[in-house]
């Protein structure tokens, strides 16, 4: 099973013939190889609200019909705001069983709301990583995060194939933190580094990461290349 990266930090895969999207931020990415409105997914799956991981959430699932997956305020404001239909609450610690696979929200340190034009900030719960049980291995996107010691806790309950983190610093952690948290908690087999490049407050040299990284596969992906899981 291969798992493509778009740029930002979205991560797409088909699994048990279903196609699922997460963070789909792409118009307005400038790294991003996809045009939205040429994409058609059955799930979407969300870490947070924040612009750059929402993105074209509300067009894909008008288009699409897919099912959005992703905290209950996050579900609410899609439901009130944009009038979607075709939703999904979960919460941190719930385990669910969907067609592809299955989806365990856990817990990540970030911040968690959307700027609307008028300039109100509409608070959208507690940020979130993804533990997603695929039919090729695990997969843990962490999500917009810090380094947390419960990384650990979270990799021991779900031994972790493929791993999607964060480098870009400013806003999340950077290279250091997430080569410790790769290197010393979460022990992946395979790692891909996110959330970098995209802004300027987040440029980074992956290879830097991939040079701290002692105990997983690095795989430094532009957009559209993907990692086999």
């Amino acid at each position: 099973m291969k798992v493509s990266f778009h740029g930002q930090s979205v991560i797409y895969f088909e699994s048990k013939g279903h196609k699922v999207i997460v963070d789909p931020f792409i118009t307005g990415n400038p790294l991003s190889d996809l045009k939205a409105e040429d994409l058609e997914v059955d799930y979407i799956i969300l870490t947070h609200g924040h612009g750059d991981h929402l993105g074209d959430t509300v067009a894909l699932a008008k288009n699409s019909n897919a099912t959005v997956i992703a905290l209950p305020e996050i579900i609410d404001y899609l439901s009130n705001k944009h009038g979607l239909e075709n939703l999904r609450p979960m919460n941190i610690g719930g385990n669910i069983e969907f067609g592809f696979g299955k989806v365990k929200f856990v817990q990540a340190f970030h911040s968690n709301s959307i700027t609307e034009d008028n300039g109100e900030i509409v608070y959208l719960g507690m940020p979130t990583g993804i533990i997603l049980e695929t039919e090729g291995g695990t997969i843990y996107h962490t999500g917009d995060t810090g380094l947390f010691g419960d990384m650990k806790l979270i990799a021991d309950r779900h031994p972790v194939d493929l791993c999607f983190i964060p480098i870009g610093d400013n806003f999340t952690m950077g290279i250091d933190d997430a080569s410790y948290a790769i290197n010393e908690l979460i022990q992946p087999k395979k790692v891909v580094p996110i959330h970098y490049d995209t802004f300027d407050y987040i440029k980074q040299d992956p290879n830097e990461f991939k040079d701290a990284v002692r105990k997983a596969e690095v795989h430094i992906l532009k957009a559209g290349d993907s990692v086999e899981l």
